[in-house]
């Protein structure tokens, strides 16, 4: 007997108009409409439209399997690196379509920061070369700006006052919550509009995942974030917005704390009250 559960998917509209008080007065950094991703024959990520407030936080959440990092990976091109994948849609900043024919995917990734879920720093550089690694490829030199961007970005994702005294050491020797904050300070170097992480404390401890959350609130302030998480505790403590997802389908976006306390979908119920997962 199958075990899986159906329920009609929200249809969200595309833009600010038609979604109500949710939206109300708000700006929208980004926004996906009609978006659907195949893996060869197999459709992923099943028509789903979502607008992303800025200077707010996002999460998505779902069981594994449901689409979220999919989805995710759709908001900066990187499926443009997946062999037989193929993405339809659209994904708007500022009204410019990602995908038109046009847009430069490099030029692109600029815009759209992206933090993986465990972390990544390049393991041969310093602290300092991570940091500063993708402002070198867009040509700068500068060693007075290249030591500003660091000290900015590092102090932005709360980690200067930990390691400013040793910048030429070994980023591979930082423990994995420093590694993690240091991938987030070489995500923010490039100046992007809008942050993607994904599961960004999934491998870390408690301490760890508390310096996270921090950091990922006060940059809400200047960015539009976007996460992936499993952790409903950490998606009510960090986001202003909460979109469920459930085999590729979007099921209900809402403000978080009505999506945990006031669900309009009974699947989304059942979810947040750990039913299923």
């Amino acid at each position: 007997m199958s075990n899986i559960i159906t329920a009609e998917p929200q249809k969200q509209a595309p833009s600010d108009e038609g979604q109500g008080d949710v939206f109300a007065n708000k700006r929208f950094k980004m926004v996906a409409e009609n978006v659907n991703v195949y893996y060869g024959d197999v459709r992923a990520v099943k028509d789903i439209s979502l607008s992303f407030p800025e200077n707010s936080i996002t999460s998505l959440i779902g069981p594994s399997g449901c689409g979220k990092t999919t989805f995710l990976r759709c908001l900066n091109r990187m499926h443009d690196m997946t062999p037989g994948s193929r993405v339809e849609g659209r994904v708007m900043i500022d009204k410019t379509d990602l995908y038109d024919d046009s847009i430069d995917p490099i030029y692109h990734r600029r815009k759209v920061g992206m933090v993986f879920q465990k972390p990544n720093p390049f393991p041969t550089m310093s602290i300092y070369d991570n940091v500063v690694s993708g402002v070198r490829l867009n040509g700068v030199r500068d060693r007075a700006i290249l030591d500003e961007i660091v000290e900015d970005c590092l102090k932005m994702a709360y980690l200067w006052d930990e390691v400013s005294g040793d910048l030429r050491k070994p980023a591979i020797e930082l423990s994995g919550g420093q590694q993690q904050r240091l991938c987030i300070a070489r995500a923010l170097a490039i100046q992007p509009e809008v942050l993607l992480m994904d599961e960004p404390a999934s491998a870390l401890d408690p301490i760890a995942t508390q310096k996270i959350e921090e950091t990922i609130s006060d940059l809400s302030s200047e960015y539009c974030i976007i996460i992936v998480t499993h952790n409903m505790q950490q998606a009510i403590r960090c986001s202003d917005y909460t979109a469920f997802m459930y085999l590729g389908d979007l099921i209900e976006h809402n403000k978080t704390d009505d999506i945990f306390h006031n669900p309009k979908n009974e699947l989304t119920a059942k979810y947040v009250e750990g039913q299923f997962g």
